[in-house]
């Protein structure tokens, strides 16, 4: 199965300031992760942002909340972001059957993000090196467990280059540019 950007989002959860500095390999994990931001912005893909329980998590890390001005974060409650009806009226009102998905912590909302989209119908596309979690082993198991659930555990590059399809375009060069 290809995925390709005419019916794919992108989805960004709880990469909140108070957590964030806990996290496993974190510096690499913002760097991954705004480069996947800006290439499915070149692309074109419309991109979803969850913060969790902001009062006690604070809000999405500055480096990556400037590159989503755009976009209106959605706060929740819930670990799923399936489970709060802001994010899944906002998933339905796309044609979108593919949610890339990069963010923390991997064993907890993303996990259960991953298991609640493919029980909906949707095929949760996990960027591996655009998540995590505090603790290495929660990170492997939980990838693990996703993937012999039915998502597609992928790269940013990866899926960047696979959304792009060909080489020549206006955002092959800016993609080409940000992985460089």
């Amino acid at each position: 199965m290809r995925i390709s950007a005419n019916n794919t989002i992108g989805l960004i959860i709880d990469m909140q300031e108070r957590l964030y500095p806990h996290i496993d390999n974190e510096d690499q994990l913002t760097k991954n992760t705004a480069i996947l931001i800006e290439g499915l912005k070149a692309i074109g893909i419309k991109i979803l942002v969850t913060e969790q329980y902001t009062k006690g998590l604070g809000f999405t890390i500055e480096s990556l909340k400037v590159l989503l001005q755009d976009i209106n974060f959605i706060e929740k409650q819930a670990f799923s972001c399936c489970d709060e009806p802001k994010f899944y009226e906002e998933l339905t009102l796309t044609e979108a059957r593919h949610v890339i998905i990069a963010g923390i912590e991997a064993h907890v909302c993303v996990m259960q993000t991953a298991i609640d989209l493919l029980n909906n119908g949707y095929i949760p596309v996990i960027v591996e090196d655009c998540v995590s979690s505090r603790r290495p082993n929660d990170k492997n198991i939980s990838i693990e467990r996703m993937r012999k659930e039915g998502a597609v555990i992928t790269t940013y590059e990866s899926i960047l280059f696979e959304l792009l399809r060909y080489s020549g375009t206006e955002a092959f060069k800016k993609v080409s540019k940000l992985v460089k």
